[in-house]
């Protein structure tokens, strides 16, 4: 009788045991894989469309992030571009270093023509989605590079373009050696160049404002970046004034610094 009673006694305390350390860990698991709070409806729209010519956004298929599913159709559009603002984008998915969580202040808006939102811009949405439904950041970088090696996702099938003129980005400065962020105001177009090296390009050296263009990202989803001048630069940011302050004030990460040229003399492209 006492060595039955002994044994309830010990499963029940083995049992809550089990319990607690399950609940821990889910605790734990959450927090590694927590949701992104999204942008004001308004404010991610006008974000998203900066990041094109003026004389695009009117007709451009614009999309917002949904924290619980992913990304969605915001406005339909007719002229074969798409854009969309990225909070863990492809860049966080490059390199051996590991994703131990996803940030919640990473900021680029990007837009694709016909050619890259049917080849580059799955790979966005495909994270955004993954990381919806709760997939550990560990386990989904890893299978995105598992995508990349397996040629799942594949080159642009002609030349093409993607903007990325806002005036306000932040991502991280390195992606292929580590995961330091910053936040930079570096208006850039960018051309596909699957497949190339910067040498084989014949590109200038890497940098924040550089005159001459240069290969990044180098592979399928490979571009050549081309800045905007300084003046052409500060126009955007001046179109933009009341929308960089809106971001200021959500979240203080997404301050542009006083002189940008200081804080951009630090950042590189994602």
């Amino acid at each position: 009788m006492i060595l039955r009673k002994t044994i309830r006694i010990t499963a029940l305390m083995a049992g809550m045991l089990f319990f607690l350390t399950a609940a821990a860990q889910s605790r734990q698991k959450t927090a590694s894989v927590h949701k992104i709070e999204a942008l004001p409806r308004d404010v991610e729209i006008k974000l998203a469309l900066s990041a094109l010519p003026p004389y695009l956004r009117d007709s451009a298929t614009v999309y917002v992030l949904n924290p619980d599913s992913g990304f969605e159709v915001a406005r339909k559009g007719t002229n074969g571009f798409h854009t969309f603002v990225s909070r863990n984008g492809d860049d966080a998915m490059r390199g051996s270093w590991q994703l131990k969580e996803y940030r919640d202040d990473i900021l680029y808006p990007i837009s694709f023509d016909e050619a890259g939102a049917k080849n580059i811009m799955p790979v966005f949405f495909d994270i955004a989605k993954m990381q919806a439904n709760g997939t550990n950041p560990d386990e989904l970088k890893k299978i995105i590079q598992d995508r990349y090696k397996t040629k799942y996702y594949r080159a642009p099938e002609r030349a093409g373009v993607s903007y990325m003129l806002s005036p306000i980005l932040r991502t991280y400065t390195n992606p292929d050696a580590d995961d330091n962020v910053v936040t930079a105001s570096v208006p850039h177009v960018m051309y596909y160049a699957p497949n190339v090296t910067n040498e084989e390009f014949g590109g200038g050296k890497p940098a924040p404002g550089a005159t001459y263009s240069f290969v990044i990202l180098p592979g399928p989803h490979g571009y050549s970046i081309q800045f905007l001048g300084k003046t052409e630069s500060e126009a955007v940011r001046k179109e933009n004034k009341e929308l960089l302050e809106q971001l200021c004030k959500i979240n203080k990460e997404w301050c542009l610094p006083a002189v940008v040229e200081e804080q951009t003399s630090h950042a590189h492209h994602h």
